[in-house]
């Protein structure tokens, strides 16, 4: 873990540096100006710390074929401005009324509500402009098909659906079944799209794709199922947020339903199953499985 742990940091500042320098006050070729007040709420969204788990799955799956480093953090900026835009969005009033993220004030609180809103328009835009550029990958093919997939992940029927499932549920109790399809739009979809960016990056074949496509489903579960453990077991301050919100809203969750020793065990045989379609890929895979059991074994 501890190799895994220094990776994901190295990963982590090479994803900083990468924003620091695209969000900067120099306009790029199309742009006619860039607004102070709207880039400062985009850099507070998008440059305040987190895991940035996203842009590590990235790295490494391409890793695993040899991809092209500048490429993958083209990708992996692009997926990360799109994860911030989708957290800048769920802090505000009419969703999830957040004040902190990452132990700092969300942006609606640093600036205002409508620059929220527009800091978050802002940074996903600009995530398909980064996409779109010879920097994600010299193959236009390659770069119309992360295009389509991100989209996809982050839209009506991944990212942005689930948010919708999760403020208006579509039963009064939702069941596993629906809470689990709700996660896999909300939290998953853009998991699962990080492990196979990578691949397709890297040129990976139909089967690899599948087994990264396993992977980051499973992880993707886990991931929210851990996230839901620690709302119920975390403080305030370890998590940088607000917790307890869901039973506070009485809201249905994985772990609500399960008890809290079931939804752990839960969580394990997801990384088990995440773990084991990486098979084809041996020992070249351990981050990739090291980061599966971080997601469940992570404080925060």
């Amino acid at each position: 873990m501890d190799r895994f742990l220094r990776q994901l940091k190295l990963d982590a500042a090479s994803l900083e540096a990468r924003l620091e320098e695209v969000l900067s006050l120099a306009k790029i070729k199309g742009e006619i100006y860039r607004p102070g007040q709207l880039l400062n709420s985009m850099r507070h969204g998008a440059l305040n710390g987190g895991k940035r788990l996203r842009p590590f799955l990235v790295m490494q799956a391409g890793a695993l074929f040899d991809a092209n480093q500048h490429n993958l953090l083209q990708i992996a900026t692009a997926l990360e401005c799109v994860h911030c835009y989708s957290l800048v969005h769920d802090d505000l009033p009419a969703m999830d009324n957040d004040d902190l993220r990452r132990g700092k004030p969300t942006v609606h609180k640093a600036f205002n509500e409508a620059m929220a809103i527009l800091a978050g328009d802002g940074l996903l835009t600009f995530a398909f402009d980064l996409l779109s550029n010879e920097q994600a990958h010299d193959n236009a093919k390659v770069r119309i098909t992360l295009i389509s997939k991100l989209a996809k992940a982050a839209g009506l029927g991944g990212m942005v659906g689930g948010q919708v499932l999760d403020l208006y549920p579509e039963s009064d109790k939702p069941g596993m079944n629906e809470i689990t399809r709700m996660q896999a739009m909300k939290t998953g979809a853009l998991i699962k799209f990080a492990c196979e960016a990578g691949g397709i990056c890297g040129g990976a074949s139909r089967d690899e794709l599948s087994a990264l496509t396993s992977y980051g489903e499973a992880i993707g579960q886990a991931f929210q199922l851990a996230d839901d453990i620690l709302d119920v077991t975390a403080t305030q301050s370890q998590l940088g947020k607000t917790t307890a919100k869901d039973k506070d809203q009485g809201k249905q969750t994985q772990t609500s339903i399960l008890g809290l020793d079931a939804a752990k065990k839960m969580a394990d045989e997801l990384v088990t199953k995440a773990c084991d379609s990486l098979a084809p890929f041996g020992n070249r895979a351990d981050l990739l499985i090291q980061a599966a059991h971080f997601t469940v074994e992570r404080t925060r």
